[in-house]
């Protein structure tokens, strides 16, 4: 575990780059657009997500994943047990039907400090706790992910293995280092979980994570 504010000493983090034309998933709030960055900061102590900005470094910020499955379970697979008598993790249809699974793809090439394998959480002080602590600490690796960005100014991001879907990778998107619409919903794939279609859709990637979400029961 390395819960501790950042050593005072230069780091040298491992760069990884995302290519022009990546594609990357989104699960998000269907009220907002896909490619919309998020600009509310999270509080300095309380509630946010584990790389949200605050208001001690205030940027707007994106998470994606690199492939459908991941990013449903990053949004929908949060401390969801599996149920005693299916043996599956069964997501409420009220929870699913806020949220769309869209394909998004980059606009430009993206250097981001990646945090996949031990040597690169090593070259930046840290250990697998910076990805998978609990909310609790959430305060902290927000701290981090300033440090990281303070020591790093070409970084676009950060790069991560997926705590719900490994070994694939999450990301966060820096707002304020990314340019003019770093991505667009272009492809035009997308998958609405308030309709019986996307909760389809949705259940045929979970299948293999033992997990679906339950469909309301159609009318009469």
């Amino acid at each position: 575990m390395t819960r501790q504010a950042p050593p005072t000493i230069d780091m040298v983090p491992r760069f990884t780059v995302l290519p022009t034309g990546t594609a990357l998933w989104r699960c998000h709030r269907s009220r907002y657009g896909a490619t919309g960055f998020k600009d509310v900061v999270a509080h300095t102590h309380f509630g946010g997500s584990r790389f949200d900005s605050t208001a001690e470094d205030p940027y707007p910020y994106l998470y994606a994943t690199r492939e459908p499955a991941t990013a449903l379970a990053e949004v929908l697979l949060r401390s969801m047990e599996f149920d005693a008598v299916s043996g599956h993790r069964l997501v409420p249809w009220a929870q699913a039907s806020r949220y769309t699974l869209t394909e998004v793809v980059t606009t430009a090439d993206l250097p981001l400090i990646s945090l996949r394998a031990e040597e690169d959480l090593a070259a930046v002080c840290q250990t697998s706790w910076l990805l998978d602590c609990e909310p609790d600490d959430y305060s902290r690796t927000r701290y981090w992910a300033q440090e990281l960005r303070r020591q790093s100014a070409e970084a676009r991001g950060l790069l991560w293995q997926s705590r719900r879907h490994r070994p694939r990778e999450a990301l966060v998107l820096f707002g304020d280092r990314c340019g003019p619409k770093p991505v667009l919903a272009e492809t035009g794939v997308r998958h609405d979980l308030a309709t019986f279609a996307g909760v389809d859709a949705a259940n045929r990637l979970l299948a293999p994570l033992r997990a679906a979400i339950v469909p309301p029961l159609p009318a009469d």
